[in-house]
């Protein structure tokens, strides 16, 4: 039985990759920042009859807690065969009518603190947690990690006049953190060249859950999109940024 790890997901598109790649056969370890969150995302889906499935408490920020994971993991398996870095955050602070805050995406107005978090989680977090899984990962015959981004990353789409939501979407802060996680993933999917591991990056397009206000479209679209990247086999790509809602043909899309 093949297992996944996937950051951030007690909830939304992180829930619901492990949902598919659970309905696919694997077990999967739900990482949630609250453990009593993750406690509860495992009991949802033993009710659906996904019984391959544990909770472990995970604070990307937090070097101890990525360490006490990496620890946890290790006591039940020897082996990992994907790791999924979902956890992220916006920075993007909304009023009380629901309409976002300048103050806190503007490349002109957010605050440095405002950087500083956000990267914490999308950069930094990122990073720890991969690197903490790397020997797991490489214990298995087809290791596979996906990064989950956003098409806001795309240096190449963001400064297009021609793309469709050049006007929508301009959010410095998150944008600039997914692009920096692109060019980790572009570095780490070198270093990996010629080993079994394929490393790619996935937007899983604007999806309804909380992170977006719920506007946008069925998360079951967006899970599918990202557990596909997880199981591909070893014809599959590495090293490249996809979003299927932006080119529906190929899915890949310019860093």
């Amino acid at each position: 039985m093949k297992k996944a790890f996937i950051t951030g997901a007690n909830k939304g598109i992180g829930l619901e990759t492990a949902r598919q790649l659970l309905q696919k056969g694997f077990y999967v370890y739900i990482g949630s920042r609250s453990f009593e969150n993750g406690l509860q995302a495992v009991e949802k889906l033993k009710g659906e009859g996904l019984t391959n499935v544990e909770a472990i408490q995970l604070d990307v920020t937090d070097d101890n807690s990525v360490k006490n994971a990496r620890t946890e993991i290790g006591k039940k398996t020897d082996r990992l065969d994907v790791l999924i870095n979902n956890a992220a955050i916006s920075g993007v602070k909304l009023d009380g009518n629901g309409n976002y805050i300048a103050q806190t995406w503007t490349a002109k107005e957010a605050s440095i603190d405002t950087f500083k978090e956000v990267y914490a989680t999308n950069v930094y977090g990122v990073v720890s947690v991969t690197q903490a899984f790397l020997d797991l990962l490489g214990n298995a015959a087809e290791p596979r990690i996906v990064m989950v981004s956003s098409t806001v990353g795309s240096l190449s789409l963001q400064s297009d006049p021609g793309w469709p939501a050049y006007e929508f979407g301009k959010f410095a802060v998150y944008g600039s953190s997914k692009s920096a996680l692109n060019m980790y993933t572009v570095h780490l999917a070198y270093e990996l060249r010629g080993t079994a591991f394929k490393v790619n990056m996935v937007d899983p397009g604007y999806t309804k859950t909380d992170f977006t206000n719920y506007n946008g479209g069925e998360v079951e679209e967006a899970g599918k999109r990202v557990a596909k990247y997880a199981l591909i086999d070893e014809d599959g790509p590495t090293g490249k940024f996809f979003s299927e809602e932006t080119n529906p043909e190929t899915g890949e899309i310019p860093w």
